[in-house]
């Protein structure tokens, strides 16, 4: 049973952001600074990644905790309203979240996902892991 009411839970999920969240905000901006240049919410590609590095061929997702199942195998215990699907939806999202890397990946891009809490709390270990990226694509080209 859920505890909103139907249209309490209709503005609650309207309020759910898809792109410009602010954990993606956080790691843009932080890039912007250090001078790298990037196209957000790239249609192009598989999966629409959040930050893309187009000259290097890396594609960044920033990923939401709840939506992309992070420590899913304990936090799924935890759901008790409407338990069935919202399982199913999340699990649906951790096997598209694979489905994508793979096809990025077979296409020659590096891609990098980070989970909300990372770029919380080491927003410049972020940094440092697409620096290496950066670095590991450049040193292929030479």
């Amino acid at each position: 049973m859920d505890v909103l009411t139907p249209e309490q839970r209709r503005k609650a999920m309207q309020a759910v952001k898809s792109k410009d969240t602010l954990l993606e905000l956080r790691l843009r901006k932080k890039l912007w600074e250090k001078g790298y240049r990037y196209r957000k919410n790239y249609k192009g590609l598989p999966g629409t990644p959040d930050i893309v590095l187009t000259k290097c061929k890396i594609a960044i997702f920033c990923d939401s905790e709840f939506w992309h199942g992070y420590n899913w195998a304990e936090e799924k215990k935890h759901i008790h309203t409407n338990k069935e699907f919202w399982t199913r939806k999340i699990e649906r999202n951790i096997e598209r979240d694979r489905e994508v890397t793979k096809e990025l990946e077979s296409q020659g891009w590096i891609v990098l996902r980070f989970w909300g809490r990372e770029i919380q709390k080491n927003l410049d270990g972020c940094i440092r892991r697409i620096e290496e990226a950066i670095q590991k694509r450049k040193s292929e080209q030479i």
